[in-house]
């Protein structure tokens, strides 16, 4: 099994687009790329922590690759909004790509440059590619959001 974690607005819309995907093995979400440990959800959403809210995929790749993980991830989110998606705002709902080995840099880099030339998207991608820290799973209550509750990020 391998991980892939990416940031794309809020993590309930995010978590969506990934958990029924044949070859998903799980999916969680929480907070990566900032300075705190242990955040917890109010603490990323104050903006002050510099943390993304993300989905941490683990998946087979005999069955999906990095490759299609990385289209899914483009398709669920505007890659052109900063620090942003639909009616949510701040550096905690920035488009990001959290690569777990230099394969999947190297493939997030490739992906990123093919979308931003092809001239399917009206404006530049703002998406970062990093390296990926760590992944500080988010409260329980956060987990499988939608599935539980019902509804959608609808943007």
């Amino acid at each position: 099994m391998e991980q892939a974690t990416f940031a794309a607005g809020c993590f309930w819309g995010v978590e969506d687009a990934f958990m029924s995907v044949p070859g998903v093995v799980s999916t969680r979400v929480g907070y990566i790329g900032g300075r705190m440990e242990h955040p917890t959800y109010h603490d990323v959403c104050s903006g002050m922590t510099g943390h993304a809210e993300a989905v941490e995929v683990t998946f087979d790749p005999a069955v999906i690759s990095y490759d299609k993980l990385l289209e899914i991830f483009w398709q669920s989110h505007d890659p052109t909004q900063f620090n942003r998606q639909g009616p949510d705002h701040g550096t905690q709902y920035r488009s990001a790509i959290f690569c777990h080995s230099d394969a999947q840099q190297l493939a997030a880099e490739k992906s990123l440059a093919l979308l931003d030339a092809s001239g399917r998207l009206r404006s530049r991608i703002v998406t970062e590619i990093v390296a990926a820290p760590t992944f500080w799973v988010a409260e329980d209550y956060h987990q499988k959001y939608h599935q539980k509750h019902g509804g959608g990020c609808g943007f």
